[in-house]
């Protein structure tokens, strides 16, 4: 009895042992540190690709000493003063190895001299101002996310505005040859600019292909949007390979359509629905607006020209009635231009009838010049407006009915949004 129970205390003290050298258990990551955690395991990670280069570079481990027979140059000297590297998921401390004996000063590939963030942190900055980020909202905006060390500096937009420019200039060069250019939006947008009290135009061209996707093709800076900037910018067009734009759209501004005919005298004209009611209503009284709006609204989404005709017959019938003869005055003025429209496909209708394709991503531009309130240099603010748009621009959707574009560029005719014939001398 006595040998088992010594048996059984030699087992319970066995077990006792074992327990008090087992490794305690890692504690666990919890949701509140899952942060600070990410960070520390990235900056151990990186610090130690920080040795592997350094060990790799000199064929030997650290602490292990020089062969003396055919052993690479160079030792270690310690290490610089803490670096601090921002990166997506933070910023962390990091210690540079030096490297002493080398004829030519080492260079670390992982952490390059005077590197304080990396490459996507540094794209970050200006493609948030793009979005709507004003350059003095930085610091508030990001220390929270890359940490309260992280180096952030307005000037690296700056610094892009100056690359943006350069980018610009030669975008602007680009040969256009090849491109089947379909329809066509134009439109200006007035910022404020320079030490110029007017405030600077910007003339932009955006085009509808025939394989439905849509393209800048033109951005610069105008006078006024007179016929003369215009005429620059389509003489332009031209000489980079744009032959014939078969219909144009924009709004009431008499510089282009003054110029259009001299430059492409083959080219349709449709003014903007919504600039047209804007004016039209403008002649109304507030009492009157929604019932003129109503009727308004009727006639350029009627079913065939001569629908949108009698719709417009109504509509001065209800301004006669009502003493409003300027707003009926305004609207039969341009009226062709309003219902050229109705010799395109129908489905491309909702796109043709305004300018809202340009329309839209100029009205996140207004947002951010606005905010901005004031560029410098004109350079600038249409360098930067550049840059939005092409933001804009991969988000742009493709048309309604993209295989009737190329019927359209290959000169087929439609009456009320119907295909009717293929024109004389169109391309087969």
């Amino acid at each position: 009895m006595i040998a088992s129970f010594n048996r059984n205390t030699m087992k319970e003290h066995t077990a006792v042992k074992e327990e008090s050298i087992r490794e305690p258990e890692k504690s666990r990551v919890d949701y509140e540190a899952l942060e600070g955690w990410v960070r520390g395991r990235m900056q151990e990670l990186i610090q130690e690709l920080l040795e592997e280069e350094v060990e790799e570079l000199l064929g030997r481990q650290k602490y292990e000493r020089k062969k003396p027979v055919d052993a690479g140059e160079g030792y270690r000297n310690g290490y610089g003063k803490k670096r601090r590297l921002t990166l997506s998921c933070g910023t962390v401390d990091l210690k540079r190895p030096r490297i002493r004996g080398l004829e030519e000063r080492f260079v670390s590939k992982i952490l390059p001299l005077f590197v304080r963030r990396t490459r996507e942190v540094g794209d970050l900055l200006p493609e948030l101002y793009l979005h709507g980020l004003a350059e003095g909202d930085f610091d508030l905006a990001l220390r929270g996310l890359l940490g309260e060390k992280a180096p952030l500096s307005a000037a690296t937009v700056a610094r892009s505005k100056e690359k943006w420019q350069a980018e610009l200039n030669q975008w602007k060069t680009r040969s256009l040859e090849g491109l089947q250019v379909v329809y066509v939006w134009a439109d200006g947008l007035y910022v404020k600019a320079g030490l110029e009290k007017e405030k600077a135009v910007v003339l932009a061209v955006v085009a509808a292909l025939s394989d439905g996707h849509k393209e800048i093709l033109h951005l610069g800076c105008g006078y006024r949007e007179s016929k003369e900037s215009w005429a620059e910018v389509l003489r332009e067009l031209k000489k980079r390979g744009i032959k014939e734009l078969p219909l144009v759209i924009a709004d009431g501004n008499l510089g282009l359509w003054a110029a259009l005919p001299e430059v492409y005298p083959q080219a349709r004209e449709q003014r903007c629905w919504n600039h047209k009611e804007v004016n039209v209503l403008d002649q109304v009284p507030r009492t009157k607006q929604a019932e003129a709006k109503l009727l308004l609204t009727e006639i350029p989404y009627s079913s065939t020209r001569g629908k949108a005709e009698s719709a417009k017959g109504k509509f001065e019938s209800w301004c006669k009635d009502n003493g409003l003869a300027k707003a009926a005055e305004i609207l039969n003025k341009d009226w062709e231009r309003m219902v050229t429209f109705y010799s395109f496909p129908k489905e491309h209708w909702v796109h043709i009838r305004t300018t809202n394709v340009v329309e839209s991503p100029f009205a996140a531009l207004r947002l951010r010049t606005d905010a901005a309130k004031r560029f410098k240099k004109v350079e600038n603010a249409i360098a930067v407006i550049w840059k939005m748009l092409l933001v804009a621009e991969k988000r742009f959707r493709k048309l309604n009915a993209p295989e009737l574009l190329k019927e359209v560029y290959e000169g087929v005719e439609f009456v009320d949004g119907v295909a009717v014939a293929r024109k004389r001398g169109a391309a087969a």
